[in-house]
C-alpha cells in the first residue's frame, strides 16, 4: 500500500460475510507481526483484518520513527484505503499506534466507525519523562532536551505531540484500555485522555497489567470487553 512516508507493508485477512474490518496498528519498536493474536480474535468475531507496519518498521519503507507524529499519516492512508470498500472500519491500536490514531482523527480528518485504543501516552514530553524515571534518572532537564532535539531532527514540534489535546478533537466512539501497573503510561495520563475524549467513550482497566497486550493476563476480560464494544457499534 502506498503511504505518504513510503510504501507500507500490510497483511489483509478476509472472512466470509464480514461484519466490517479492523485495522490494527502497533506500538513503538514493534511491528504488525506482534498483533497476530489480536487479529485472529477479530477474525473469529467475523471481521476482516488489516495489519500494517508503520513507516520505518517491519517491512515498510523508511527509516524514521516519530513516535506517533508522522505515523498518523500512515493511519490516515490505511483508513482512506479501507473506506473506499464496503462496511464499517474500526481501529485497534496500542501505545504509539493509539497516539497516531488520535492525531490522525484530530488533525488529519479521518473518521473510523470506532476506536479500540490501548495505553496511549499523554504527550511526547510525558512519555520521555516516564522513560527517564524508569531508569532512575531525573527527568528534568534530559527529557525536555530529548524531546526538543528529537523533534528538531525530524522537522516537527515534538512538544505539540499531545494525545490529550487530540482526544478533545476526536468525536469517534472510543474504548480506552490501560494496565494498572504500566510503567510507561501513568493513570493521570490515562485519566486526562479519557476525560477529554469528545465522543461516546468507554474505559477498561486491567489490574496488574503493564505496558503489554492485556489478553496475556486477562484473556477473558479482554475478549469480553472488545467483543462487547464492537457489538454496540453495529
Amino acid at each position: 500500500m502506498a503511504g505518504p512516508n513510503g510504501r507500507l507493508g500490510s497483511w489483509y485477512g478476509a472472512v466470509p460475510r464480514a461484519r466490517g474490518t479492523v485495522a490494527l496498528f502497533h506500538g513503538y519498536t514493534s511491528s504488525k507481526s506482534q498483533l497476530l493474536p489480536e487479529a485472529a480474535y477479530f477474525r473469529g468475531l467475523g471481521y476482516n483484518v488489516l495489519l500494517t507496519d508503520f513507516a520505518g518498521s517491519g517491512n515498510s519503507q523508511g527509516y524514521r520513527c516519530t513516535v506517533g507524529y508522522r505515523e498518523a499519516a500512515d493511519v490516515a492512508a490505511v483508513l482512506r484505503w479501507l473506506q473506499r470498500r464496503p462496511g464499517p472500519v474500526f481501529i485497534y491500536a496500542n501505545s504509539m499506534g493509539a497516539v497516531a490514531t488520535l492525531r490522525a482523527e484530530a488533525e488529519l480528518g479521518v473518521r473510523p466507525t470506532a476506536n479500540l485504543l490501548e495505553c496511549p501516552y499523554g504527550s511526547m514530553l510525558a512519555t520521555a519523562q516516564s522513560r527517564f524515571r524508569s531508569m532512575g534518572v531525573p527527568a528534568f532537564p534530559m527529557a525536555n532536551l530529548l524531546v526538543f532535539w528529537g523533534g528538531a531532527a525530524n522537522g516537527f514540534n515534538a512538544f505539540a505531540l499531545d494525545a490529550t489535546a487530540y482526544a478533545a478533537r476526536t468525536p469517534t466512539p472510543t474504548l480506552l484500555m490501560w494496565g494498572s501497573v504500566d510503567p510507561r503510561v501513568t493513570r493521570a495520563e490515562t485519566d486526562a485522555i479519557f476525560a477529554r475524549l469528545a465522543g461516546p467513550k468507554q474505559r477498561q482497566d486491567f489490574p496488574g497489567s503493564g505496558h503489554e497486550p492485556y489478553w496475556r493476563q486477562h484473556e477473558a476480560l479482554w475478549q469480553r470487553t472488545v467483543a462487547g464494544f464492537l457489538s454496540e457499534q453495529q
